[in-house]
């Protein structure tokens, strides 16, 4: 499985980003796909988290984050508005195979700032 993400950038409080992140290999319709989040100095957190007829979010984005799949176009995207500084990290894109097969992408950076 490769995991290519896309869309990350410096962006003003209140801004918006559109992440996309590209897949290709062993996923189905129903794998678990996520967005993580790492900031300097912190432990990587999940954002959000997709599969077929489930979706959920960290508290912290909810309200301002979706997540999207498209599973014609192998791609699942998280729209990011209203964004705060507190939203700065790398953000990584995640397939969870199962309990004990994870892949990742690269990670994008991701800047809030004035």
């Amino acid at each position: 499985v490769q995991l290519v993400e896309s869309g990350g950038g410096l962006v003003q409080p209140g801004g918006s980003l559109r992440l996309s992140c590209v897949y290709s290999g062993p996923v189905s319709s129903t794998t678990l796909m996520g967005w993580y989040r790492q900031a300097p100095g912190k432990q990587r957190e999940v954002v959000a988290g997709i599969t077929s007829g489930f979706v959920n979010y960290a508290d912290s984005v909810k309200g301002r984050f979706t997540i999207s799949r498209d599973n014609a176009n192998k791609t699942v995207s998280l729209q990011m508005n209203s964004l705060k500084p507190e939203d700065t990290a790398v953000y990584y894109c995640n397939a969870r195979i199962n309990a004990k097969i994870n892949y990742w992408g690269q990670g994008t950076q991701v800047t809030v700032s004035s």
